[in-house]
């Protein structure tokens, strides 16, 4: 059984057409229980833009997206009537979302809207019918098909349903026929910031869990040993602020507030802060910021630290062992 794993297709066009999540084993596929809408597919008088058509722009829930690629939510047109003969379409238009790189540094969430013109081979196989179920066993990823616009010559507009196999996902026909399309971006949309200049800059990341609260929350072993980072190692700081709302959950996320890479002697001293630290206390503070620290070249022994709250800290080897010690105030200092 395969677990935990994704794939995405790509066209020339830089569009994800399908992407799929949560891959296991089940007897049915994702969409194989939703319920075909009966009745011809609506159509709509005229189309503007995606974002006159309500496409939601927080993309498809549980999808994973890597910088780059365009998320397409359009699951629910495995429920929406299939293309009849009754519409004749003309042109295609995808809605999706891209992450991309500010020119001063940084990462933007774009909505993207991409248009095809030559639909002969996708029109064929969006009116083919369901398959029959299928009678043995179908992985359980989830087939995340684009939010899909078919155009007239009028200028009128309808979303098709998908036809799927036997296993509840898109036939093999539509799948062929989506990447064959000859897609070009005709308009873009900035949705939300992905990270800013200044994390770029500082190699940090935007957003973080705090791990110590995670950890805690688990229970682990205290630190104990020699110091958690070899002498010498030349060490990134990413320092993150928990808003009030995500303070005390199960996973709270920080927003970055800063970073840097630490002087040598900054190294030093941090190197001993950790090897004095001893079993964690129980406390229940949450922390308004915490930092995490990490070799600057390649991977390594990373570091989370509280800096006010409970000042307990996180140690993660590199082989994903995790173990909870208990700082102070002199280490939080070393780090604002």
């Amino acid at each position: 059984m395969v677990r935990k794993t994704w794939a995405a297709r790509l066209v020339a066009g830089g569009s994800v057409l399908l992407c799929l999540v949560l891959a296991g084993c089940a007897d049915a596929g994702p969409a194989g229980s939703r319920v075909r809408e009966s009745g011809p597919p609506r159509i709509e008088e005229r189309w503007i833009s995606c974002a006159d058509a309500g496409v939601n722009p927080g993309g498809e829930p549980g999808a994973i997206a890597l910088p780059g690629a365009v998320v397409l939510p359009g699951t629910d047109a495995y429920a929406l009537p299939l293309l009849d003969d009754t519409f004749t379409p003309v042109a295609a238009v995808l809605c999706g979302q891209q992450v991309t790189a500010r020119p001063g540094g940084g990462q933007d969430l774009v909505a993207t809207e991409q248009r095809a013109e030559e639909v002969s081979d996708l029109v064929p196989a969006l009116r083919l019918p369901d398959a029959p179920r299928a009678a043995g066993p179908c992985t359980a990823d989830m087939v995340v098909p684009p939010w899909l616009a078919l155009l007239d010559d009028r200028g009128r507009w309808l979303r098709p349903g998908i036809p799927m196999d036997g296993c509840g996902k898109p036939r093999g026909e539509v799948r062929e026929a989506l990447s064959g399309l000859r897609l070009t971006t005709v308009g873009t949309r900035t949705l939300r910031e992905v990270e800013s200049a200044e994390a770029a800059a500082a190699g940090c990341d935007q957003r973080r869990a705090d791990m110590v609260a995670v950890q805690a929350g688990f229970g682990s072993a205290p630190v104990t040993g020699p110091p958690a980072i070899p002498a010498g190692t030349a060490l990134r700081l990413c320092v993150y602020a928990v808003p009030a709302s995500e303070r005390g959950g199960a996973k709270p996320a920080g927003e970055f507030a800063y970073g840097r890479i630490l002087p040598a002697d900054h190294v030093a001293a941090v190197t001993r802060a950790l090897a004095a630290a001893g079993p964690a206390a129980s406390c229940t503070t949450p922390a308004g910021r915490f930092a995490l620290l990490r070799p600057v070249d390649g991977p390594g022994t990373e570091v989370y630290a509280e800096l006010d709250g409970c000042h307990r800290i996180l140690v993660v080897s590199p082989e994903g062992r995790s173990t909870l010690g208990q700082a102070d105030r002199a280490l939080a200092g070393l780090l604002g």
